[in-house]
């Protein structure tokens, strides 16, 4: 396993596309007081045993079980609830190589998935027993190939983490005898066919990067090219190509649209694809497809996907607050689109997209404690809002389509790996944490709060007597960026592609000071989109905020939460502390528009209905919202018409 040892879950072994390169996972120690640093423990010590606990409780694992004979109930769960179980999986072995340790879940399920395995390689427990006679006639909703990919992935783990321990052999091994089949079946002298559900392609590269084995990439690069040519059709359920982005080959394809996941899955795929392939035109196609999203079908949070109809794109800024879909694992998904275009490229705007995707879509997901999480991320939530599965109010500990916790688990324990880059020439810095990072002979400690505080120190601690390059990220939220070296002040002018570099003959001791100003900021949306014309919101650095019914004041506290409105004449201060679960609020002046007139529809009016003196209420970051009482909460606030 030549290229693939210590690694994280990306790990691109080509030069022909090739701007950054990740640096081994042990090279990156994030604080437990930061708080990428503190999700991490908190993911290790609640989120996933809780996952793991869930997947005894629910049957996933007895669902192999049945295929082995040591279980004799029926199928629990979606037929695709294989992958939970493998992506807990995955998020152990990347925890254990986190923090160390020994894993019994690791040992038992490699064993039993071993066991379960037919001899051909095939192995889902949902058409191993009941639905033999259906294995691969269902390929548009059966998800064999996208469980067949997070087994996969869940197998890289084990490569790259633990390649001498038996547990580990045992899973590369029934990953690849899986993926061996499906190169029997679908390789270049197999059929011409699709999965529904877009993943395997991303999972074969990786494979392929971990073992060397050619035709794992050659049947990834396969599976791209045939998507676009109409081999899955609608559905019975009237879903048409768009759904599966199966309307347009991947090259050709204009804009991200049908299922959010698939598509970021797919997208993540292609560019794992163009980059161990040298296809520059393919990659190309990626960056269009993400400047598709991000010009008109993204959210403020980094969320995607407007319609809970198909968990869908919908048309170019249709995005509206309330009822925002906005699917965890669609910005868990988007996430690792972004950081595979960052290694690509070296453009900063990817990595702007992931400091805000990881602060604001993916962080509202979980709960403070850890064990309770949204599957959508509604952007508003009214007064008297009828919390169901698909638009809750509140965290629940699981969901039915429970995709998105063991997502979160494996993402979270694999967090440190994303944040930096680099080698012997020099380290990039791209998401400010705490931690300690080294790249080659050099190592440097990183001193923040951000992104409640403003100021990233970098001390260096070790080197070498050779010159080499440190790079920073200059959010480009941040317009008054300001740098010092051993308390010179640094011109930050030249800088490439959103990044600035730093080159000389380092010493121990050395320091870097970077001030990112953090003032609050009013963000406007298009024009074009209608849902939140004539509102704000709120943002601080790269953290979007918003108001709740629980910070409503005794005297708002009989108040309808939507006829607040911002007073955007009066000032909106940062306030540190005195705040229940937020480190940094910001007091927003709003006032209670009021009027006397209830009806649903009534003449218009040129004169503006009267509101009542401004009042101050704290906003709480986005993330950090629901942890407290079910309530009203909007991202998005209205301002007097007179003001717009």
């Amino acid at each position: 396993m030549p290229h693939s040892a210590s690694y994280g879950p990306t790990l691109p072994t080509s030069q022909a596309i090739s701007a950054l390169r990740p640096l081994p996972a042990h090279a990156v120690r994030l604080s437990a007081d930061g708080l990428l640093g503190g999700w991490q423990d908190r993911n290790a010590a609640a989120t996933l045993p809780h996952c793991i606990g869930q997947l005894h409780v629910r049957g996933n694992l007895d669902n192999f079980r049945r295929v082995t004979g040591d279980f004799d109930g029926g199928f629990a769960g979606y037929w695709f609830a294989d992958t939970d179980v493998y992506k807990t999986l995955e998020a152990a072995l990347w925890e254990l190589a986190r923090s160390g340790g020994s894993s019994a879940f690791v040992t038992d399920t490699a064993q039993l998935l071993e066991k379960a395995q037919d001899s051909d390689g095939y192995l889902n427990s949902y058409f191993q027993v009941d639905h033999r006679d259906r294995q691969w006639a269902e390929l548009p909703s059966s998800h064999e190939m996208y469980n067949a990919g997070h087994l996969i992935q869940a197998a890289v783990a084990a490569a790259r983490t633990a390649q001498h321990e038996p547990a580990a052999q045992q899973i590369l091994a029934v990953a690849r005898r899986f993926a061996d089949l499906l190169i029997e079946r679908f390789g270049p002298d197999g059929v011409d066919a699709l999965d529904g559900h877009p993943e395997i392609e991303t999972a074969l590269v990786e494979l392929y990067r971990v073992t060397g084995h050619r035709p794992y990439l050659d049947l990834a690069a396969r599976f791209v090219e045939l998507r676009g040519h109409g081999l899955l059709g609608p559905d019975n359920r009237f879903r048409q190509h768009h759904y599966y982005q199966d309307h347009r080959p991947v090259r050709d394809a204009a804009e991200v649209t049908g299922h959010v996941v698939r598509q970021v899955y797919l997208a993540a795929g292609a560019v794992d694809v163009a980059v161990e392939t040298g296809d520059t035109a393919l990659l190309s196609a990626t960056e269009r497809l993400w400047e598709s999203a991000m010009s008109a079908k993204t959210y403020v949070t980094g969320g995607q996907g407007s319609r809970h109809r198909d968990e869908a794109f919908g048309d170019p800024y249709e995005l509206p607050a309330d009822r925002a879909y906005a699917e965890t694992c669609a910005a868990i998904g988007s996430f690792h689109w972004a950081w595979r275009l960052l290694l690509a490229t070296g453009r900063s705007r990817y990595a702007d997209e992931m400091e805000r995707l990881l602060y604001n879509g993916i962080a509202a997901s979980t709960a403070l404690h850890g064990t309770a999480f949204f599957y959508s991320n509604p952007l508003q939530v009214r007064t008297g809002h009828e919390a169901d599965e698909d638009a809750p109010g509140q965290r629940l500990p699981w969901y039915s389509c429970a995709c998105c916790p063991p997502n979160l688990a494996r993402l979270m324990a694999s967090l440190h790996t994303y944040t930096a880059t680099g080698g012997p020439d020099g380290l990039q810095l791209h998401l400010y944490a705490p931690g300690t990072v080294t790249a080659g002979e050099h190592t440097v400690d990183v001193t923040t709060a951000y992104p409640w505080n403003e100021n990233v120190t970098i001390t260096v601690t070790e080197t070498t007597e050779a010159p080499w390059t440190l790079t920073l990220r200059l959010p480009a939220w941040c317009t008054d960026v300001q740098l010092t070296l051993n308390g010179s002040q640094v011109d930050v002018t030249a800088r490439h592609e959103g990044y600035f570099d730093l080159t000389r003959t380092w010493r121990p001791g050395d320091r870097v000071e970077l001030v990112l100003p953090m003032p609050p900021r009013l963000v406007t949306a298009h024009h074009r989109v209608d849902a939140v014309r004539g509102s704000v919101a709120l943002t601080r650095g790269p953290l979007v905020y918003c108001l709740e019914q629980a910070d409503l004041a005794d005297d708002l506290a009989d108040v309808v939460f939507e006829d607040l409105e911002l007073d955007t004449r009066s000032p909106i201060d940062v306030v540190h502390g005195a705040h229940a679960i937020a480190p940094v609020t910001l007091r927003t002046p709003v006032r209670v528009r009021s009027g006397s007139d209830d009806r649903l529809y009534r003449t218009f009016e040129t004169t503006t209905p009267s509101a009542t003196a401004p009042a101050a209420i704290p906003a709480v970051p986005y993330f950090l919202w629901a942890n407290r009482s079910a309530g009203a909460m909007r991202v998005w606030i209205p301002f007097p018409p007179q003001e717009r």
